[in-house]
């Protein structure tokens, strides 16, 4: 073992005795002022250096990370998605017309990809089709992963697996370190059922991890597998999902090893996590549930955009004294006490926090989202460009969305050292989750990744209504 681990592991060991310790010698010097004291007094100054030293969080970079690129072949244009609607024998006329109208305006664009599975008529919905999409969207990614940081794979020391819906046994996070032969002391997570967001929590337990294992890389994989999840039936809260969601996944290799901070690419410096599950509105406005005749689906309420909204304002109470400057957080400060005082009418301050992030990375989990934060949090069409882009080249990816934005602020060659990134995550019961990253160096435009082959195609115009027939 070198001699700087040795030293790590022993710190981790000794740092809480550490404290202690030298406040016991600095009281016996205070008290005796004998020899002894002199000589353990410099021992005593070490020994408080050091307990400050362990106390401090310790750093959590992002090495690399990669997003599924589906093949062609994978590719549902509008008109497709329509004659397969209109050939499920599941659905009636009414179903297909409300689905034509979700899709044109949704704010998807052709090139968005669904599942081999369900090309077929009638869809595939088992859990085998779940096991091959799972390995196709996930093994993509994570080979690519590895690909790019040139790590062996045997170095993980944990995984973290998040996918909502599909859940099979052994579960996802098995299959990854059977893939991958990982070795048999990694830590394995699998969550599921928490929503789009939990990319972000995913995310955070790594964070966790890696406060209390030194010298860890933490392996972080998001994806929805949407297979075995297709809605076979008629009702219209529940058919939004087949119109919205698309395949995608992506792989994140996160470390606290401080060998690896040149190398990086971001530096996690927040996360803040805010449930309103306590409120019945709140839990039941995403909810996985069986219609009239037993199909099951995802039913979606027409207050989750309401919902998302005193979400939103919790988060930002929440995150806003650990990113906005003095200045903005006096005047929130004033328009608050102002509210509470002189009357609730007084329209409230919503803080700039383009003073506060240069990017932002907003679920894309439609364009009626991506529309009410960018009006909630006043921000621009550039700020919002990366989500917008992300729907529409790539639908609805749940989870693993916000890495398709990112990839797209690199590609794009925007991306400079000190930069400051928001993401944003909304999911079902119901949770906002923000992480805040700082860029580590400038990135020059990749040569790989989802955007490729199209990135020198946007931004595109996408009509507010994208009729077809």
């Amino acid at each position: 073992m070198p001699a700087a681990a040795k030293l790590t592991s022993f710190l981790d060991i000794a740092g809480p005795f550490l404290l202690p310790a030298a406040t016991a010698i600095a009281t016996t010097y205070l008290i005796t002022h004998d020899a002894a004291g002199v000589l353990l007094l410099p021992l005593a100054a070490a020994a408080c250096a050091a307990a400050y030293l362990l106390s401090r969080p310790r750093p959590v970079f992002l090495l690399d990370y990669a997003c599924f690129r589906p093949v062609r072949t994978c590719r549902v244009p509008f008109a497709t998605f329509m004659e397969h609607a209109r050939l499920c024998p599941f659905f009636d006329e009414k179903s297909v017309e409300f689905q034509m109208r979700i899709l044109e305006r949704s704010g998807l664009g052709e090139e968005t990809c669904l599942p081999p599975a369900n090309h077929y008529l009638p869809p595939l919905r088992t859990l085998e089709g779940g096991r091959a999409e799972a390995q196709m969207v996930v093994f993509s990614a994570v080979d690519e992963l590895f690909k790019r940081t040139g790590m062996d794979p045997k170095d993980v020391d944990a995984v973290v697996v998040n996918c909502s819906l599909f859940a099979p046994t052994p579960s996802m996070v098995d299959m990854v370190v059977n893939r991958y032969k990982l070795r048999s002391n990694v830590r394995s997570f699998n969550l599921s059922g928490m929503g789009c967001s939990a990319g972000i929590i995913a995310v955070d337990l790594a964070r966790h991890l890696l406060q209390v294992r030194s010298n860890s890389y933490v392996l972080v994989i998001s994806t929805e597998i949407l297979t075995p999840n297709y809605y076979a039936g008629s009702k219209r809260s529940m058919l939004l999902p087949n119109c919205l969601f698309r395949m995608g996944a992506s792989a994140v290799l996160l470390t606290n090893r401080r060998s690896d901070r040149r190398r990086s690419k971001y530096r996690l410096l927040h996360v803040v996590r805010t449930h309103r599950g306590s409120e019945d509105r709140c839990f039941f406005c995403v909810n996985q549930e069986e219609d009239p005749d037993g199909n099951v689906g995802i039913s979606l309420s027409k207050d989750l955009m309401a919902v998302a909204g005193d979400a939103l304002r919790s988060n930002i109470t929440a995150i806003g004294p650990l990113v906005l400057p003095a200045s903005e957080q006096l005047r929130f400060l004033v328009s608050l006490i102002a509210r509470r005082v002189l009357s609730s009418s007084f329209p409230p301050y919503i803080p700039d926090f383009r003073r506060a992030f240069e990017h932002f990375c907003i679920h894309a989990g439609g364009r009626a989202v991506v529309d009410e934060l960018q009006r909630s949090l006043r921000l621009t069409a550039e700020d919002v460009e990366a989500s917008r882009m992300a729907l529409h080249r790539f639908g609805n990816t749940s989870s693993s969305s916000l890495w398709y934005e990112l990839a797209y602020t690199e590609a794009k060659g925007r991306m400079v050292a000190g930069d400051r990134i928001w993401m944003i995550g909304f999911g079902s019961g119901f949770k906002c989750n923000s992480a805040v990253w700082r860029c580590e160096r400038t990135l020059e435009q990749p040569t790989d990744g989802p955007w490729l082959e199209c990135i020198h195609r946007y931004p595109v115009e996408v009509p507010e209504i994208m009729s077809f027939s």
